[in-house]
């Protein structure tokens, strides 16, 4: 299920604020033709800090209403309580997996991550990835709390955005026996972790060039390395100029441009810089996406 390509959905908002359903499902649709493998909503990428928990539960509702590939919702917080009342509704509405964030800010010891987790998955009869993302939690997931956690039987993947790739090959070394599923959590990582023994990407990039994401991870996990390598370089000015700014900056004003529905950024998230703004334009004409 967690194999290839699986798009970050951005989160459209409508001019009163709300939540463009209309708009959402044009975007699965989009990413749905380019061929990936499921998508994954209310991520950061969906700016899940600004949603309110009932927004939270429209939106996991609306993108299984729009989806016909699987569906994955981003559950986690720094509340336990509360990651766990999310997971158990998206369990209980009938998504195909969660995405679950370490706990942000409170930079809790290993006991605590593995109690955080453990709460989650006892809660949510569902399979689930963990998400290390250090950049955005301030704390790396310890390699030895996630071969612990690697032993619950629901929690069968990790997205790794450590941006280590000695820690991503420890990590698949000492998983082999419960089968734990790597994931590329960085777009301009893709093409190493796959060829590393990752299993595919949950990408930003995705939400534009889906179909090009899509050939390089099914190039890289059937070894032909040209063409992997072809699509990386290809694509990497356009993931550079993606994370120019803080994401989901740059790929919603992408989006825009391209026609497809993005709407505006929530504070405390602004508009891309001018100076960015044309960095990002010209990435976009060189891979074909706007003229």
């Amino acid at each position: 299920m967690f194999e290839g390509v699986l798009p970050a959905l951005i989160t459209p908002f409508s001019e009163d604020n709300t939540i463009d359903k209309a708009g959402l499902k044009k975007n699965i649709d989009f990413v749905e033709r380019g061929g990936v493998s499921g998508v994954v909503a209310c991520g950061t990428t969906g700016e899940s800090a600004t949603l309110s928990t009932n927004e939270h539960k429209e939106l996991i509702n609306a993108t299984l209403d729009g989806a016909s590939v699987p569906v994955i919702a981003g559950t986690g917080s720094n509340n336990t309580a509360e990651a766990v009342e999310l997971s158990k509704y998206a369990a209980d509405a009938g998504v195909d997996g969660l995405l679950v964030i370490s706990p942000y800010y409170n930079k809790p010891n290993a006991d605590g991550l593995i109690k955080h987790f453990t709460k989650i998955a006892e809660a949510a009869d569902v399979p689930i990835i963990l998400y290390n993302v250090p950049s955005r939690t301030a704390q790396d997931i310890p390699l030895d709390v996630i071969i612990e956690l690697s032993k619950i039987e629901n929690i069968v993947a990790i997205k790794e955005a450590s941006g280590d790739l000695d820690k991503i090959t420890q990590i698949i070394e000492n998983t082999q026996d419960e089968e734990l599923a790597v994931l590329s959590g960085e777009d301009g990582l893709t093409f190493p972790i796959v060829g590393l023994g990752g299993v595919g990407v949950i990408s930003v990039s995705a939400n534009i060039v889906p179909d090009k994401m899509v050939e390089l991870v099914n190039a890289a996990a059937k070894g032909d390395l040209d063409v992997a390598r072809q699509r990386h370089y290809e694509m990497a000015p356009l993931i550079r100029a993606l994370f120019c700014e803080t994401n989901p900056i740059p790929i919603k004003h992408a989006m825009g441009l391209m026609g497809l529905a993005a709407g505006h950024l929530r504070l405390p998230l602004a508009p891309i810089s001018n100076e960015n703004e044309q960095v990002l334009i010209n990435a976009l004409k060189k891979i074909g996406c706007i003229e």
